[in-house]
């Protein structure tokens, strides 16, 4: 700040001692000479002073440095001139500039051009680059030529001409000027301050101006008031330009984003005002002739601006609209299969409505298609989405919409009035009987058809169709089925049933019910099966059979398993301390597969086994062969739990394709053989064959879980008849309706009760 201050003290003192010389003839024309270096070592003390003291990165460094000797280097030629002229001072007004010191002004004015010209630029490429080319070439001609008009000229052309080094010395303050007043319009935003760039630009160029209007309409005598008045000018915005790095640095920094937009389009009005001048009678001299082709250079590049800028705005306009399009396509159709998505499915469903225009819906799902998932894996799903997709295009054709609604459904739009869904569901299911996608799977589909008709919705053609699709799945899958009225109250019922579920858990409307596991020859209650029951408020008791697979449907099967785990182990636990701990050696509950797929299972049992204190070994997880073979993350669950000591009974026994396979994979602790293996097993028609093969199975499982170390467990036992023949194939636990009926935890206390008086009763017998 205080260079600043020095610096407008220079021009005041010059300016009073010039209005001094000029009235009562004050000290000799010789002293004007002093005002511009005095200026000058202030100029160069301010940028040493910012050397030193700011924090600047290597750009902004090299800049002011450059200036730095820049400043110096014209400091000393007016130095030498002001020495000249005091040396000559009888000569002062009409001698010309030293030629060493004329040439240090230009070296110095150059240093400032090469400072000027390597600040850098937003980096551009393409024809970004070449549109910022030409943009700064106009502005520069464009400027150039106005000031040359205006300045230069009028000097080469005056009455009283000036010496070749002043005219040269003010040209190359205009190049400085222009130049910085460029590359400050194309800067948006670095190292170097755009205002401290603006104030050199106007340190070149405002005082070379004044001074060449100066010298032109008044002659030698406008050297005094030129080098005591507006050419010490040049250090005060010199030092301005200083003070703006300094509050750049500081933080005080002008919205960087705005750029010289609109420099070239003033550079074309600029250089119109030389042709304007010609045009209302100014003389045509040849300084004149050369800025009125600079421009005609500058309207040439300004079309070739044009050109490049209408061929860049066409570019642009072809991307935005193959862009839009784009976007349109990938807001309208399905990214992994590229069919219509359920959006454009639901407009044109709307649009074939409002038109009146007959038509019909099928809706396909894939059955079982979450087990290709599990056992071979997302890609391979995905590939075989993808494949339906193709084989929907192909059986489709232009008859109707292929579309996938969401994960594996998939659905068809056909309109008018021979459209035949019938004959294309059909086809569907006769393509997907052969092998698809390049792994060659079998896969399956329900389809569900839906028509419009007057007063339908969209949604309610959907809901018709999705009701549809489920009736087909509940009468065996791959199959197709046509919805007529009444067809979704079972449906709709089916998932009201889920929404009281819901309802139940939170009110706490279901029980644990437990059915003993005895042993065979005695009848002793080693074990329970944990069993949940539904008392509905209005509906009475419902069966597993029932709410089961609503749960399964709806995924509450995950909070409802957690319940009957938790109560289970509670009970299981409380009898252990009220009866003792080998009163009941296990208490088991089936898990479903949805179960062992949640990641938060093996916390839930945790939690459960810590909260009730059942050991780890009491606890009896029951799964089925079909929820073993659901992947990988249920296989890893299962080695967890059996790493905890948890016991797992592999249930329904021989009813799978794998069983066999499965022991020698499966965690099992313990086997039970499947109800249909003990239905007529004690049957006995004379035929000895036809028993031994109602008895094939049971002595085979037996044998296999002997050789492996695993325990039996015999369900279904109905009859005493049952319990005699499935003791003499070696079985020696069961359960079923002749051995005991699910009980409350009451009536399993009695039992235990009893058992523990019998124990203590029977060594005094």
């Amino acid at each position: 700040m205080r260079f600043v201050q020095a610096t407008v003290a220079v021009v005041a003192l010059g300016t009073v001692w010039c209005v001094a010389n000029f009235t009562v003839g004050a000290g000799a024309e010789a002293l004007a000479y002093l005002f511009v270096p005095v200026g000058g070592v202030f100029a160069a003390g301010s940028v040493v002073h910012l050397l030193r003291h700011a924090d600047l990165d290597p750009v902004t460094r090299r800049f002011w440095r450059a200036l730095l000797v820049a400043a110096v280097t014209i400091t000393i030629g007016y130095g030498w001139l002001a020495l000249d002229m005091l040396t000559h001072a009888a000569e002062a007004r009409t001698r010309s500039m030293p030629l060493p010191a004329a040439a240090c002004v230009a070296i110095g004015f150059v240093v400032a051009i090469w400072a000027v010209a390597r600040v850098p630029i937003a980096e551009t490429g393409g024809v970004e680059r070449w549109r910022l080319l030409l943009d700064r070439t106009i502005a520069f001609l464009g400027c150039a030529a106005l000031l040359c008009y205006i300045g230069l000229a009028p000097m080469l052309t005056a009455a009283e001409p000036w010496s070749r080094q002043a005219m040269a010395l003010v040209g190359l303050a205009f190049l400085v000027a222009v130049g910085a007043a460029t590359k400050v319009s194309f800067v948006a935003g670095g190292p170097v301050d755009r205002v401290a760039l603006r104030f050199v630009a106007a340190s070149g160029g405002v005082t070379a101006g004044i001074v060449a209007v100066l010298s032109v309409r008044y002659g030698y005598v406008a050297g005094i008031p030129a080098q005591a008045v507006v050419m010490p000018l040049t250090p005060v915005f010199f030092t301005l330009g200083v003070r703006a790095q300094w509050r750049a640095q500081l933080g005080v920094r002008r919205d960087p984003t705005r750029n010289g937009v609109l420099l070239p389009y003033l550079a074309v009005v600029a250089v119109d005002v030389p042709l304007l001048a010609v045009a209302f009678g100014a003389p045509l001299t040849w300084p004149v002739r050369v800025v009125l082709i600079a421009a005609v250079v500058v309207t040439a590049l300004v079309s070739v601006r044009q050109f490049i800028a209408y061929r860049e705005n066409a570019r642009l306009l072809r991307n935005t609209r193959l862009q839009e399009e784009r976007l349109q396509y990938e807001v309208s159709h399905d990214g992994l299969t590229g069919l219509a998505n359920r959006a454009l499915f639901r407009d044109r469903l709307a649009s074939a409505l409002t038109a009146t225009t007959p038509a019909s819906v099928l809706l396909v799902d894939l059955d079982d298609f979450k087990t290709v998932n599990d056992l071979l894996g997302h890609g391979v799903g995905d590939r075989l989405l993808v494949s339906v997709a193709e084989l929907l295009r192909a059986e489709v054709g232009d008859d109707g919409l292929p579309v996938r609604v969401a994960g594996d459904e998939f659905a068809v739009l056909l309109t008018g009035p021979h459209a035949d869904p019938e004959k294309l569901a059909g086809r569907l299911l006769a393509a997907l009987d052969q092998p698809i996608s390049q792994h060659r799977l079998l896969v399956q589909a329900s389809i569900g058809i839906a028509d419009t008709g007057p007063g339908a919705t969209v949604d309610s053609v959907l809901r018709d169709a999705d009701v549809a699709m489920y009736t087909a799945k509940q009468r065996g899958k791959a199959s197709f089925v046509r919805y007529v009225d009444g067809m979704g109250e079972p449906v709709l019922a089916h998932m009201q049933l889920g929404g009281e579920l819901r309802r139940a858990l939170d009110h706490n409307e279901l029980r644990v019910v437990y059915q003993p596991i005895l042993r065979l020859d005695d009848g002793w209650l080693v074990g329970v099966e944990a069993l949940v029951r539904w008392h509905h408020p209005t509906r009475g008791i419902v069966g597993p059979a029932e709410f089961i697979p609503a749960a399964e449907r709806t995924g509450l099967i995950v909070p409802l398993g957690r319940f009957v785990l938790r109560e289970t182990c509670r009970q299981a636990a409380a009898w252990s301390r009220e009866f003792g701990p080998d009163a009941l050696r296990e208490a088991g509950l089936n898990v479903s597969a949805r179960q062992l797929h949640d990641p938060d299972f093996v916390s839930d049992v945790t939690a459960a086994l810590a909260d009730s204190g059942l050991p780890c070994e009491r606890l009896v997880l029951e799964v089925t062969e079909s929820a073993v073979l659901r992947g990988q993350q249920v296989s890893r669950t299962l080695v967890e739990l059996d790493r905890m000591g948890i016991r797992l009974s592999l249930d329904d026994f021989g009813t799978g394709e794998s069983s066999l396979s499965l022991l020698r994979a499966f965690p099992a602790a313990i086997v039970k053989l499947d109800k249909s293996f003990v239905d007529g097993i004690e049957i006995d028609d004379g035929q000895a064959g036809a028993a031994a093969a109602r008895q094939a199975v049971a002595r085979a499982v037996i044998q296999l879980a002997h050789a492996l170390g695993l325990e039996t467990v015999a369900e279904g036992v109905e009859s005493a008849e049952q319990v005699a023949v499935l003791r003499a194939l070696g079985y020696t636990r069961g359960q079923g309706y002749h051995l005991a009926r699910p009980m409350t935890a009451e009536g399993i206390s009695g039992l235990l009760a009893h058992q523990r008086t019998v124990a203590t009763v029977q060594p005094t017998t």
